[in-house]
């Protein structure tokens, strides 16, 4: 059996997943197996991976689309290595990834994981130096020091230093807290980390720039921002911190949440929805809330004018 089994989570980005496909099969370390799941993608991804003679990929193809996070526990139950780690098909590791971050698990049997900073990259491949320093300061990782994290569910919920497209598992951990949980589409990650957070597990953080992930536009848009809003409440309201600090951050983040996804539904006609989390989520910014309201009022059409007349004065 392979050491470590790495999955590639995939559906329609064919122009992108070959650059995916790459970085793994070129990496130094070479006791691996690929595993692509292919979530029901209609483009031409079943052909390009027909032409991969590789004998370490695999390919797991759903018929018909069953969601991120289920599509992703298909390609982790499918894993039969010691180690596991889970990245995007528009992401790429660097060469060295595997070497690295194996050699820490295996000189500390303690470990559950190790996490690594990361590399900007824009649709080109082209590494983007002032937005990574940008990115690892903004998420704490310039605060990190090299080695096991002691205050983990701090880092993991608080700061989010952990990227999970850049962390190399032990797959016994990820097993233990039941890696993804089904039907979550967004915010699986942030949900995962906190898991293995409050069930014990350890961390280990390697301050090397050992993977690239991919900023584009197919990440933005009002479409992408109700569905994540939507999951980023259901995540947030499953735990309940005993820290009266965290709990405090947590309540926060929650009704940002829900007044950010109220405004949103607002915009987009579902007002009665949007009013009731516009209310929930008053308390975290009064006067936003209070205008979500009154534009609720509106005719659609006008309503929407209003929401880009608003975004243009900021």
């Amino acid at each position: 059996m392979p050491k470590v089994s790495v999955c590639i989570p995939t559906y329609n980005r064919v122009e992108l997943l070959p650059v995916a496909v790459e970085s793994v099969l070129s990496q130094t370390y070479t006791d691996f197996e690929l595993i692509v799941c292919d979530d029901g993608s209609t483009d031409e991804t079943p052909k390009l991976m027909d032409k991969l003679s590789d004998r370490r990929v695999r390919y797991l193809r759903h018929p018909q689309n069953i969601g991120k996070s289920n599509n992703m526990r298909s390609g982790f139950e499918a894993a039969t290595g010691d180690y596991f780690i889970k990245f995007d098909d528009d992401d790429r590791l660097t060469p060295e990834f595997l070497s690295q971050t194996i050699a820490i698990l295996d000189q500390d049997s303690t470990l559950d994981f190790v996490g690594t900073d990361h590399w900007i990259i824009d649709i080109h491949n082209q590494r983007q130096e002032t937005p990574t320093e940008q990115n690892s300061q903004r998420w704490g990782r310039r605060e990190l020091s090299a080695g096991p994290v002691e205050n983990l569910l701090e880092v993991v919920f608080v700061k989010q230093s952990f990227q999970i497209g850049a962390t190399l598992f032990r797959r016994s951990a990820l097993l233990d807290v039941g890696y993804m949980r089904p039907n979550l589409q967004n915010c699986e990650d942030n949900d995962l980390f906190v898991r293995l957070a409050l069930s014990g597990k350890r961390g280990y953080y390697l301050p090397e720039l050992l993977m690239e992930y991919r900023v584009h536009e197919g990440q933005q848009g009002l479409n992408r921002a109700i569905p994540y809003l939507g999951d980023k409440i259901q995540y947030l309201e499953t735990y309940q911190f005993d820290s009266p600090e965290l709990e405090s951050i947590r309540q926060s983040r929650l009704r940002e949440s829900q007044l950010l996804l109220g405004l949103r539904l607002v915009e987009t006609g579902d007002t009665e929805k949007g009013r009731h989390l516009l209310r929930q989520g008053k308390s975290f910014a009064p006067a936003k809330a209070y205008l979500g309201l009154t534009l609720s009022a509106l005719p659609l059409g006008l309503r929407g004018l209003a929401f880009n007349t608003l975004r243009k004065m900021k």
